[in-house]
Protein backbone atom coordinates (compact mmCIF):
# COMPACT_ATOMS: atom_id res chain seq x y z
CA UNK A 1 0.00 0.00 0.00
CA UNK A 2 1.25 3.62 -0.37
CA UNK A 3 2.50 5.30 2.65
CA UNK A 4 1.48 8.74 4.50
CA UNK A 5 4.42 11.33 4.57
CA UNK A 6 3.02 12.23 7.99
CA UNK A 7 4.44 10.71 11.24
CA UNK A 8 1.03 7.94 11.91
CA UNK A 9 -1.42 6.41 9.83
CA UNK A 10 -4.32 7.91 12.38
CA UNK A 11 -3.19 11.22 11.63
CA UNK A 12 -3.39 10.38 7.65
CA UNK A 13 -7.45 9.09 8.47
CA UNK A 14 -8.16 12.06 10.54
CA UNK A 15 -6.74 14.68 8.02
CA UNK A 16 -8.49 12.53 5.80
CA UNK A 17 -12.10 12.18 7.46
CA UNK A 18 -11.81 16.04 8.05
CA UNK A 19 -11.37 17.08 4.65
CA UNK A 20 -14.14 14.85 3.78
CA UNK A 21 -16.39 16.32 6.15
CA UNK A 22 -15.44 19.63 4.78
CA UNK A 23 -16.48 18.72 1.05
CA UNK A 24 -19.53 17.04 2.73
CA UNK A 25 -20.24 20.68 4.05
CA UNK A 26 -20.29 22.42 0.96
CA UNK A 27 -16.64 23.43 0.15
CA UNK A 28 -15.73 24.30 -3.04
CA UNK A 29 -12.13 25.44 -3.04
CA UNK A 30 -11.60 25.09 -6.99
CA UNK A 31 -14.17 26.70 -7.83
CA UNK A 32 -16.08 23.96 -9.52
CA UNK A 33 -19.88 23.13 -8.55
CA UNK A 34 -20.71 20.41 -6.88
CA UNK A 35 -21.96 17.04 -8.73
CA UNK A 36 -26.02 17.31 -8.28
CA UNK A 37 -28.45 14.47 -7.66
CA UNK A 38 -28.37 11.13 -9.99
CA UNK A 39 -30.36 12.04 -12.93
CA UNK A 40 -33.99 10.24 -13.32
CA UNK A 41 -32.44 8.14 -15.96
CA UNK A 42 -29.24 7.07 -13.55
CA UNK A 43 -31.48 6.15 -10.69
CA UNK A 44 -33.58 4.25 -13.19
CA UNK A 45 -30.86 1.79 -14.25
CA UNK A 46 -30.17 1.07 -10.63
CA UNK A 47 -31.10 -2.20 -9.50
CA UNK A 48 -33.29 -2.43 -6.07
CA UNK A 49 -30.26 -4.86 -5.37
CA UNK A 50 -27.16 -2.20 -6.33
CA UNK A 51 -24.81 -3.19 -3.25
CA UNK A 52 -23.35 0.41 -3.50
CA UNK A 53 -25.66 3.20 -3.95
CA UNK A 54 -23.94 5.78 -2.24
CA UNK A 55 -22.32 5.86 -5.70
CA UNK A 56 -24.07 7.44 -8.65
CA UNK A 57 -24.10 5.63 -11.98
CA UNK A 58 -22.09 6.48 -14.53
CA UNK A 59 -23.92 8.55 -17.26
CA UNK A 60 -21.41 7.30 -19.97
CA UNK A 61 -20.63 3.55 -21.23
CA UNK A 62 -17.31 3.89 -22.95
CA UNK A 63 -15.77 1.92 -20.00
CA UNK A 64 -17.00 -1.66 -19.39
CA UNK A 65 -16.84 -1.82 -15.31
CA UNK A 66 -18.70 -5.83 -15.57
CA UNK A 67 -15.36 -6.83 -17.73
CA UNK A 68 -12.82 -4.65 -15.39
CA UNK A 69 -14.65 -6.38 -12.53
CA UNK A 70 -14.20 -10.20 -14.08
CA UNK A 71 -10.46 -9.03 -14.45
CA UNK A 72 -10.17 -7.98 -10.73
CA UNK A 73 -11.76 -11.21 -9.44
CA UNK A 74 -9.15 -13.10 -12.35
CA UNK A 75 -5.95 -11.76 -10.08
CA UNK A 76 -7.16 -12.42 -7.27
CA UNK A 77 -7.91 -15.85 -8.34
CA UNK A 78 -3.76 -16.14 -8.62
CA UNK A 79 -3.76 -15.61 -4.75
CA UNK A 80 -1.25 -13.54 -2.80
CA UNK A 81 1.08 -11.71 -5.43
CA UNK A 82 3.95 -10.14 -3.89
CA UNK A 83 6.31 -8.63 -5.93
CA UNK A 84 9.15 -11.84 -7.56
CA UNK A 85 6.76 -14.11 -6.68
CA UNK A 86 5.84 -17.40 -8.80
CA UNK A 87 1.80 -16.38 -8.75
CA UNK A 88 2.48 -12.75 -10.12
CA UNK A 89 4.92 -14.26 -12.62
CA UNK A 90 2.93 -16.47 -13.78
CA UNK A 91 -0.02 -13.31 -13.84
CA UNK A 92 2.30 -11.23 -15.90
CA UNK A 93 1.51 -12.28 -19.26
CA UNK A 94 -1.81 -12.69 -18.75
CA UNK A 95 -2.43 -9.25 -18.36
CA UNK A 96 0.27 -8.09 -21.05
CA UNK A 97 -1.81 -9.88 -23.71
CA UNK A 98 -5.01 -7.49 -22.60
CA UNK A 99 -2.85 -4.37 -23.16
CA UNK A 100 -2.49 -3.09 -26.93
CA UNK A 101 0.96 -3.61 -27.88
CA UNK A 102 1.91 -4.95 -23.99
CA UNK A 103 5.22 -6.58 -22.89
CA UNK A 104 6.97 -7.20 -19.95
CA UNK A 105 9.77 -4.81 -19.38
CA UNK A 106 12.47 -6.01 -16.67
CA UNK A 107 12.93 -3.93 -13.88
CA UNK A 108 16.64 -2.56 -13.47
CA UNK A 109 18.82 -3.12 -10.55
CA UNK A 110 15.65 -5.82 -9.35
CA UNK A 111 16.19 -9.12 -10.93
CA UNK A 112 12.72 -10.88 -11.09
CA UNK A 113 10.79 -7.96 -11.50
CA UNK A 114 8.99 -6.56 -14.61
CA UNK A 115 6.61 -3.99 -15.32
CA UNK A 116 3.86 -4.77 -17.67
CA UNK A 117 3.47 -1.75 -20.48
CA UNK A 118 1.41 -1.32 -23.47
CA UNK A 119 0.80 1.92 -25.71
CA UNK A 120 -0.95 3.71 -28.04
CA UNK A 121 1.10 5.44 -30.72
CA UNK A 122 0.84 8.98 -30.76
CA UNK A 123 2.51 12.22 -30.50
CA UNK A 124 5.17 12.69 -27.29
CA UNK A 125 5.74 13.42 -24.74
CA UNK A 126 3.32 10.49 -23.88
CA UNK A 127 0.48 10.23 -20.75
CA UNK A 128 0.72 7.40 -18.68
CA UNK A 129 -2.04 5.50 -16.79
CA UNK A 130 -0.22 3.43 -14.41
CA UNK A 131 -1.55 1.00 -11.52
CA UNK A 132 0.48 -1.66 -9.66
CA UNK A 133 0.06 -5.25 -9.87
CA UNK A 134 1.86 -6.84 -6.93
CA UNK A 135 0.13 -7.29 -3.50
CA UNK A 136 1.55 -6.69 -0.18
CA UNK A 137 3.89 -9.57 1.15
CA UNK A 138 2.02 -9.86 4.33
CA UNK A 139 0.11 -10.45 5.98
CA UNK A 140 -0.40 -14.01 4.75
CA UNK A 141 -3.44 -14.56 2.75
CA UNK A 142 -3.84 -11.58 1.35
CA UNK A 143 -5.27 -10.64 -1.82
CA UNK A 144 -5.24 -7.03 -2.64
CA UNK A 145 -8.29 -6.87 -4.55
CA UNK A 146 -8.74 -3.14 -4.23
CA UNK A 147 -5.06 -2.55 -3.25
CA UNK A 148 -3.70 -3.49 -6.86
CA UNK A 149 -5.88 -5.56 -8.64
CA UNK A 150 -8.63 -2.94 -8.68
CA UNK A 151 -6.19 -0.26 -10.37
CA UNK A 152 -4.75 -2.72 -12.53
CA UNK A 153 -8.16 -4.34 -13.84
CA UNK A 154 -8.97 -0.14 -14.29
CA UNK A 155 -5.96 0.62 -16.38
CA UNK A 156 -6.62 -2.19 -18.65
CA UNK A 157 -10.34 -1.56 -19.41
CA UNK A 158 -9.16 2.36 -19.74
CA UNK A 159 -6.74 1.12 -22.11
CA UNK A 160 -9.13 -1.27 -24.32
CA UNK A 161 -12.28 1.26 -24.39
CA UNK A 162 -9.30 4.42 -25.44
CA UNK A 163 -8.27 1.44 -28.34
CA UNK A 164 -11.68 1.76 -29.68
CA UNK A 165 -12.29 5.49 -29.74
CA UNK A 166 -11.57 7.61 -32.28
CA UNK A 167 -9.02 10.44 -31.71
CA UNK A 168 -7.66 13.37 -33.19
CA UNK A 169 -4.57 12.56 -35.81
CA UNK A 170 -2.06 14.88 -33.07
CA UNK A 171 -3.26 12.86 -29.93
CA UNK A 172 -0.63 11.82 -27.29
CA UNK A 173 0.70 8.10 -27.22
CA UNK A 174 -0.99 6.76 -24.57
CA UNK A 175 1.38 3.86 -22.38
CA UNK A 176 -0.67 1.67 -20.18
CA UNK A 177 1.82 0.74 -17.43
CA UNK A 178 1.24 -2.01 -14.73
CA UNK A 179 3.84 -1.53 -11.78
CA UNK A 180 5.93 -4.58 -9.98
CA UNK A 181 7.68 -3.82 -6.65
CA UNK A 182 5.26 -1.13 -5.01
CA UNK A 183 5.33 -2.55 -1.89
CA UNK A 184 8.17 -2.75 0.39
CA UNK A 185 9.96 -6.66 0.15
CA UNK A 186 9.31 -8.81 3.11
CA UNK A 187 11.34 -7.89 6.51
CA UNK A 188 11.49 -4.07 5.03
CA UNK A 189 10.21 -1.78 7.50
CA UNK A 190 7.51 0.41 5.78
CA UNK A 191 9.31 3.83 7.50
CA UNK A 192 11.38 3.50 4.53
CA UNK A 193 9.11 3.03 1.93
CA UNK A 194 10.34 5.63 -0.23
CA UNK A 195 13.77 3.86 -0.09
CA UNK A 196 12.66 0.20 -0.63
CA UNK A 197 9.19 0.52 -2.17
CA UNK A 198 8.24 2.09 -5.51
CA UNK A 199 10.58 0.22 -7.47
CA UNK A 200 9.21 -0.90 -10.94
CA UNK A 201 7.56 2.80 -10.96
CA UNK A 202 10.83 4.79 -10.12
CA UNK A 203 12.53 2.71 -12.55
CA UNK A 204 9.87 3.63 -15.05
CA UNK A 205 10.03 7.54 -13.98
CA UNK A 206 13.90 7.81 -14.20
CA UNK A 207 14.37 6.03 -18.04
CA UNK A 208 11.24 7.63 -19.33
CA UNK A 209 11.29 10.91 -17.69
CA UNK A 210 11.51 13.54 -21.15
CA UNK A 211 9.56 11.66 -22.75
CA UNK A 212 6.39 11.65 -20.16
CA UNK A 213 4.16 14.44 -20.29
CA UNK A 214 1.94 13.32 -17.30
CA UNK A 215 1.03 10.25 -15.28
CA UNK A 216 -2.51 9.13 -14.00
CA UNK A 217 -2.20 6.64 -11.23
CA UNK A 218 -5.52 3.94 -10.57
CA UNK A 219 -4.71 2.93 -7.02
CA UNK A 220 -8.06 1.78 -4.33
CA UNK A 221 -10.37 2.58 -6.44
CA UNK A 222 -13.16 0.11 -6.23
CA UNK A 223 -14.37 0.33 -2.80
CA UNK A 224 -17.76 0.42 -2.31
CA UNK A 225 -19.00 3.79 -1.39
CA UNK A 226 -15.75 5.27 -1.92
CA UNK A 227 -15.03 9.01 -2.08
CA UNK A 228 -12.03 10.16 -3.41
CA UNK A 229 -10.89 13.62 -2.72
CA UNK A 230 -7.02 15.04 -4.35
CA UNK A 231 -4.41 13.15 -2.90
CA UNK A 232 -2.28 16.18 -1.28
CA UNK A 233 1.01 15.97 -3.32
CA UNK A 234 -1.35 15.77 -6.66
CA UNK A 235 -0.90 18.25 -9.58
CA UNK A 236 -4.06 20.87 -9.10
CA UNK A 237 -4.30 21.99 -12.68
CA UNK A 238 -4.62 17.76 -13.97
CA UNK A 239 -7.41 17.06 -10.88
CA UNK A 240 -9.35 19.86 -11.83
CA UNK A 241 -9.91 18.51 -15.42
CA UNK A 242 -10.00 15.19 -13.61
CA UNK A 243 -13.07 16.73 -11.53
CA UNK A 244 -14.17 18.08 -15.15
CA UNK A 245 -14.20 14.61 -16.68
CA UNK A 246 -15.98 12.90 -13.40
CA UNK A 247 -18.53 16.22 -13.68
CA UNK A 248 -19.03 15.06 -17.52
CA UNK A 249 -19.24 11.15 -16.90
CA UNK A 250 -21.83 12.02 -14.23
CA UNK A 251 -19.97 11.03 -11.11
CA UNK A 252 -18.59 14.33 -9.74
CA UNK A 253 -19.80 13.06 -5.97
CA UNK A 254 -16.83 10.29 -6.10
CA UNK A 255 -14.50 13.14 -6.57
CA UNK A 256 -15.23 15.97 -3.60
CA UNK A 257 -13.84 18.96 -3.68
CA UNK A 258 -10.72 19.53 -1.43
CA UNK A 259 -7.47 17.72 -0.28
CA UNK A 260 -6.81 14.15 1.25
CA UNK A 261 -3.94 12.49 2.77
CA UNK A 262 -0.34 13.21 1.23
CA UNK A 263 1.37 10.12 0.14
CA UNK A 264 4.24 8.31 -1.00
CA UNK A 265 2.93 6.27 -4.15
CA UNK A 266 3.63 5.31 -7.72
CA UNK A 267 2.54 8.68 -8.79
CA UNK A 268 5.58 10.18 -6.62
CA UNK A 269 8.73 8.95 -8.84
CA UNK A 270 7.11 10.91 -11.46
CA UNK A 271 6.20 14.68 -9.66
CA UNK A 272 10.01 14.15 -8.76
CA UNK A 273 11.05 13.98 -12.01
CA UNK A 274 8.62 17.24 -12.73
CA UNK A 275 5.85 15.24 -14.43
CA UNK A 276 2.36 16.65 -13.56
CA UNK A 277 0.76 13.52 -11.80
CA UNK A 278 -2.31 12.54 -10.09
CA UNK A 279 -3.14 9.75 -7.55
CA UNK A 280 -6.96 8.16 -7.56
CA UNK A 281 -6.76 6.66 -4.10
CA UNK A 282 -9.62 6.26 -1.58
CA UNK A 283 -6.96 5.97 1.58
CA UNK A 284 -9.89 5.47 4.31
CA UNK A 285 -10.77 2.34 2.64
CA UNK A 286 -11.40 0.48 6.10
CA UNK A 287 -10.23 -3.13 4.49
CA UNK A 288 -6.50 -1.89 3.71
CA UNK A 289 -3.78 -4.20 4.28
CA UNK A 290 -5.68 -6.96 6.08
CA UNK A 291 -6.93 -10.42 4.76
CA UNK A 292 -10.36 -8.90 4.39
CA UNK A 293 -9.73 -6.74 1.20
CA UNK A 294 -11.15 -9.21 -1.14
CA UNK A 295 -14.01 -8.92 -4.02
CA UNK A 296 -16.84 -9.16 -1.58
CA UNK A 297 -15.42 -5.93 -0.73
CA UNK A 298 -15.26 -4.15 -4.16
CA UNK A 299 -18.08 -2.54 -6.28
CA UNK A 300 -18.50 -2.59 -10.17
CA UNK A 301 -20.29 0.73 -9.57
CA UNK A 302 -17.76 2.48 -8.28
CA UNK A 303 -14.95 1.00 -10.78
CA UNK A 304 -16.80 1.85 -12.93
CA UNK A 305 -17.41 5.87 -12.05
CA UNK A 306 -13.44 5.92 -11.92
CA UNK A 307 -12.82 4.30 -15.33
CA UNK A 308 -15.78 6.37 -17.18
CA UNK A 309 -14.12 9.20 -15.49
CA UNK A 310 -10.15 8.72 -16.62
CA UNK A 311 -11.87 7.96 -19.98
CA UNK A 312 -13.32 11.09 -19.80
CA UNK A 313 -10.29 12.87 -19.31
CA UNK A 314 -8.03 11.77 -21.72
CA UNK A 315 -10.94 12.46 -24.53
CA UNK A 316 -10.59 16.32 -22.75
CA UNK A 317 -6.91 15.98 -22.78
CA UNK A 318 -7.20 15.21 -26.46
CA UNK A 319 -9.49 17.80 -27.44
CA UNK A 320 -7.18 20.49 -25.75
CA UNK A 321 -4.39 19.25 -27.13
CA UNK A 322 -2.47 18.89 -23.39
Amino acid sequence: MPRPLISTVLAVLAATAATVALAACGDSSDGEARATAPTATATAARSAADPDPAVPTATLTRFDGARAMSLLRYQVSFGQRPAGSTALRKLAPQLARRLPRGRLVPVPGHPGLQNVVGRIPGRRPAIVIGAHYDTEAQPPGFVGANDGAAGTAGVIEVARAMRKLSRPKDARELRFVLFDGEEEPLGQSDADFYEVALRGSKAYARANARSTRAMILLDYVAGIGQRIPREGSSDEGLWRRLRVAARRAGVLDVFPAGTGATLFDDHTPFLNEGIPAIDLIDFTYEHRDTVQDTPDKTSEQALDAVGETVVELLRGLDASGY
